[in-house]
């Protein structure tokens, strides 16, 4: 299939990218390489260019006869985007709204969008199915579900239907090591713990404490980077098959709190490294679980690494062929 990958530089896209090259697709890579690396493009094309010049990318369109889009290509800090809320409107949702326009207009009909579980905010009891209610707590989170919302009323209009994958806490690296976590920094808890380990940072920082928790620190879904690579190729695998839109989580259905993680990290490298106690940030939910019954049910999806000691495992080794 001929498919454009936005974001392929970037962690996830790259681990996507991987599988969707192992199996034999044909696969344009549009990345500004702002937070990404050229090196993490293992498969396809890549053309260096940035989603908001539209004429740009009206050339690509026009050029390839795409079949299929994966769009990852986004900011994703959620700190930042309490601090710079018009640059996340501006890159996550009106750089998408073009994309889809594209899509529309070139007759590219299936269409997978990397969204996120920041969509469900601060939810009472901190565990979502797809059906529960959307209250997004920052901006990056409405950036996201605005998309979601522009997805689902074209798919009403026109031809083109989606999968909107709805992300807990990725973490971890290829089990194979070909690719990982290579974003400058990087705000996510194992990758900077990781960084602790393998002595790229002298110490970390735990945000907060105070919160309605067993251990007062927040507690997360992490899913391994290659299963959530898989979930894209179901997604779009579904999408051939069934042809209609779908919203579905994907997580483990589990989770651990930071301090369990930093816990964890510590006893899989065998080091200990200095945690700081801060505030709490921004934008940050007590809580987020997801149940991912409905992703197993209608894509098929099967995780191999649930297992947090394997995806810190996989996250450290990847910090050590870093350095």
């Amino acid at each position: 299939m001929k498919i454009l990958l936005t974001g392929g530089a970037g962690y996830i896209g790259s681990h996507v990218l991987n599988l969707l090259g192992m199996a034999g697709h044909d696969i344009v890579v549009v990345d500004n390489l702002s937070t990404g690396r050229k090196e993490s493009i293992l498969y396809g094309k890549h053309i260096e260019e940035d989603l908001k010049n539209i004429n740009a990318m009206e050339e690509i369109f026009k050029a390839e006869n795409f079949e299929a889009c994966f769009h990852f290509a986004g900011s994703i800090v959620v700190p930042e985007s309490v601090e710079k809320p018009i640059d996340y409107y501006a890159n996550n949702t009106k750089n998408t709204l073009d994309l889809i326009h594209l899509c529309v207009k070139y007759g590219v009909r299936n269409f997978i969008f990397s969204s996120t579980a920041a969509v469900y905010g601060d939810i009472e009891g901190g565990e979502c199915t797809e059906e529960s209610p959307v209250h997004p707590i920052n901006p990056y989170g409405r950036s996201k579900l605005m998309t979601e919302w522009m997805l689902e009323d074209t798919a009403h209009a026109t031809a083109l239907n989606y999968v909107a994958l709805r992300y807990f806490n990725v973490a971890g690296a290829n089990v194979d090591l070909k690719v990982g976590q290579c974003t400058p920094n990087a705000t996510h808890l194992i990758k900077i713990a990781s960084e602790c380990a393998s002595g790229k940072r002298s110490e970390m920082n735990l945000y907060g404490e105070d919160y309605n928790t067993p251990d007062g620190s927040c507690i997360r879904d992490y899913i391994h980077v290659d299963d959530l690579a898989q979930a894209h190729l179901d997604a779009l695998s579904y999408l051939e098959k069934e042809k209609k839109s779908i919203v579905v989580n994907c997580g483990y259905g589990h989770g651990y709190s930071v301090k369990e993680v930093i816990a964890a990290v510590k006893k899989v490298t065998g080091v200990d490294f200095k945690v700081n106690l801060s505030g709490r940030r921004d934008g940050d939910a007590a809580k987020l679980i997801s149940r991912a019954d409905k992703i197993k049910e209608k894509l098929g999806w099967t995780p191999k690494y649930d297992n947090l000691e394997k995806i810190i495992e996989t996250a450290y080794l990847w910090e050590k062929k870093l350095n």
